[in-house]
């Protein structure tokens, strides 16, 4: 399974953003599909999650302001961010569980700066 992200860039606070993932190869159903995030000295941490059922999580930092959504027949998954703030400033990284098995993206850097 590989995953390819794009979507991240420069971004003026209170801008919006839309991240991409796509997945190839052999995907089983009943899959997690998951966006993360990562700035220099600090854990990775989940940003949002999806089922391929459509039932999403969302971290505190993120909610309200995201929108995570997956297209199953391109096993492609998005994630709509708006109301950006500086701190969400950091490396995304896309992420697909698959019975058991974790395949990563690369990542797409997102800056948030005036």
């Amino acid at each position: 399974v590989q995953l390819q992200a794009s979507g991240g860039g420069l971004v003026q606070p209170g801008g919006s953003l839309r991240l991409s993932c796509a997945a190839s190869g052999k995907i089983f159903g009943g899959n997690v599909m998951g966006w993360y995030r990562q700035t220099p000295g600090k854990q990775r941490e989940l940003v949002a999650d999806i089922l391929n059922n459509g039932a999403a999580n969302y971290a505190d930092s993120v909610k309200g302001r995201s929108t995570i959504a997956r297209d199953n027949a391109k096993t492609t998954m998005y994630l709509q961010m708006s109301n950006l703030k500086p701190e969400d400033t950091a490396v995304y990284y896309c992420k697909l569980s698959n019975r058991g098995v974790h395949f990563w993206g690369q990542g797409t850097q997102v800056t948030v700066s005036s």
